[in-house]
């Protein structure tokens, strides 16, 4: 299954798989807020069903959303439409697509997105070359790879023969490196859940 259809097949039941993760959300949203202005025009990478673009819609001027899931777009549409939000385009895409220019956007949110993504140091380049001079990266990335378990053992099998998603067991030192090696700054970081760990950042470009 490729990665689309993997998460088309999520999106009915996104919201309740993650909702024993609530804390975790509003953690993240209430910190991130802190870092945006009204003037913001934001890109929300990988956005899934929309509950961080939706939560954070009237604290700034405008938001890119898109995910590679045309299911997960949709839903984050009708629940915008819902509650009357006009300031998102939802989008199917990807953060590589060639209508998103260089310096197009003050911020960049990257919520649970870098862990399962290979080529990360490409994909800071990308994140880096489309935020004007000083903007922020502002994500959270699951960090399995802090404590040794069976499910790691048993991620890195999987990723080895590739019959599963894939996922990169970070530890928080080496997703520091990955974010620092693509020219940002590191101006915030927490721990905003232990298990799975699960590790705030907000980074500046240089």
């Amino acid at each position: 299954m490729n990665a689309e259809k993997f998460w088309d097949s999520l999106s009915n039941n996104f919201d309740k798989r993650v909702k024993k993760y609530t804390q975790l959300y509003i953690k993240s949203i209430a910190k991130t807020k802190k870092h945006l202005n009204t003037n913001d025009i934001v890109l929300d990478y990988a956005c899934g069903t929309g509950l961080i673009a939706n939560e954070i819609a009237t604290n700034v001027k405008h938001i890119y959303a898109i995910d590679i899931s045309s299911k997960m777009i949709e839903a984050a549409k009708r629940k915008a439409d819902k509650i009357k939000i006009k300031n998102i385009d939802f989008v199917q895409s990807t953060i590589f697509d060639e209508k998103y220019k260089k310096e197009s956007f003050d911020v960049i949110l990257a919520f649970n997105i870098l862990h399962i993504v290979k080529d990360t140091h490409k994909l800071m380049q990308r994140i880096n070359e489309l935020l004007k001079p000083g903007g922020l990266i502002i994500s959270t990335t699951a960090c399995l790879g802090e404590k040794h378990t069976f499910l790691n053992i048993l991620i890195s099998i999987l990723n080895k023969i590739g019959i599963a998603q894939y996922m990169n067991l970070f530890k928080i030192p080496k997703l520091e490196n990955v974010i620092t090696k693509g020219n940002f700054q590191i101006i915030e970081t927490e721990t905003l859940f232990h298990t799975p760990m699960n590790y705030f950042i907000v980074a500046k470009k240089i």
